[in-house]
């Protein structure tokens, strides 16, 4: 994308505080705010945004993104193209906002949006999970119980002994509910084998990450009927070879590939590699969940539940309906120019 023929392009940046409505617990973590960058192209009339949150457990901060992005200001309104960004920046959050940014953009001048840019049929709406915080078991039943609609809910496990509980009484209060869960990095082989059954009989689909980064040769040689989805040990492209064999499915977020450009690549290959592709987020608004929207068109799992969670969306805003998700191109990547 070049500056040629166009008004002038100026970089805007800024930081935001996305309040929970209650806290997020997961393994090793508890969150009661996200922070997140926002970047913002202007040229002329048009405007082109992305948000980012990072992540989190990478030191990849709102922060330190910021700067990554500032350094580059000179380069970015020279007219920086989505291709060139993949040399400037490291895969992470960063880069995912100014490319996110650049895909707007580029709607905006072409008057075609991001959907079609990308080659795609148009979007429609997406089966998406809904994540229950780890917390006690009755806890995490009248949260799964408070989602209005859901069809389809992510546990957060930990590393304790009262998995096997959390996921028997969900699966007792949402017989119809398709389940998966998530460990983010928090089990040994030992601990899911113990685990392996209660999560058999309970019908649970997936397990997301069950063993830490660095631990991968784990997956080997495991014994489990349940398919096996990669998060955290996958950050881009270049570390989908060495999960073949080990994993069924591989979870693409955008903070971590850093932006739709990557991610589609990425899911390109993933997929001639023989895995199932997830789609998930590392929270935010709606500004985060739009542009992964448009690759969950191509993904088995689709967990875009980011905004449900805020105390405040800001609009234009994803819309939640009957476990679904829908991202009209006016919450981002139509081609009518939107506010900053």
């Amino acid at each position: 994308m070049s500056t040629e023929g166009h008004a002038r392009l100026q970089l805007h940046t800024r930081l935001e505080k996305w309040a929970l409505k209650v806290p997020f617990h997961i393994t090793g973590y508890t969150f009661d705010v996200f922070e997140a960058l926002v970047v913002s192209l202007h040229e002329g009339g048009r405007v082109g945004r992305g948000e980012a949150l990072g992540v989190y457990y990478r030191d990849d901060t709102p922060v330190s993104m910021l700067a990554q992005v500032e350094a580059l200001r000179e380069r970015i309104e020279a007219g920086v193209t989505r291709q060139q960004l993949l040399e400037l920046l490291p895969a992470g959050g960063a880069r995912n906002a100014i490319d996110c940014a650049l895909w707007d953009l580029e709607a905006k001048r072409s008057g075609r949006p991001v959907w079609m840019l990308a080659g795609q049929d148009a979007p429609r709406p997406l089966l998406t999970t809904f994540t229950l915080s780890a917390d006690e078991p009755a806890t995490m039943v009248e949260v799964a119980r408070g989602f209005p609609g859901a069809r389809a809910l992510k546990l957060k496990l930990t590393n304790d002994e009262f998995n096997a509980d959390r996921v028997r009484a969900v699966r007792a209060a949402c017989p119809g509910a398709w389940i998966m869960v998530d460990a983010n990095q928090g089990f040994t082989r030992e601990s899911f084998a113990r685990l392996l059954p209660a999560l058999v009989d309970a019908r649970v689909a997936v397990v997301e990450q069950p063993f830490p980064i660095g631990s991968e040769a784990w997956l080997d040689g495991l014994d489990s009927p349940i398919m096996i989805a990669a998060d955290e040990s996958v950050q881009d492209h270049h570390d989908l070879p060495a999960l073949v064999g080990r994993v069924g499915m591989i979870n693409i977020k955008l903070d971590k590939c850093g932006g739709l450009t990557e991610a589609l690549a990425m899911a390109e290959q993933a997929r001639k590699l023989g895995f199932e592709l997830m789609v998930g987020n590392m929270s935010g608004s709606s500004l985060a969940m739009a542009p992964a929207f448009v690759l969950g068109q191509l993904c088995k799992v689709v967990d875009l539940d980011g905004p449900v969670f805020l105390r405040v969306d800001p609009a234009p805003s994803a819309t939640y309906r009957d476990g679904l998700i829908w991202c009209d191109d006016a919450v981002w990547g139509g081609p009518l120019a939107a506010a900053a």
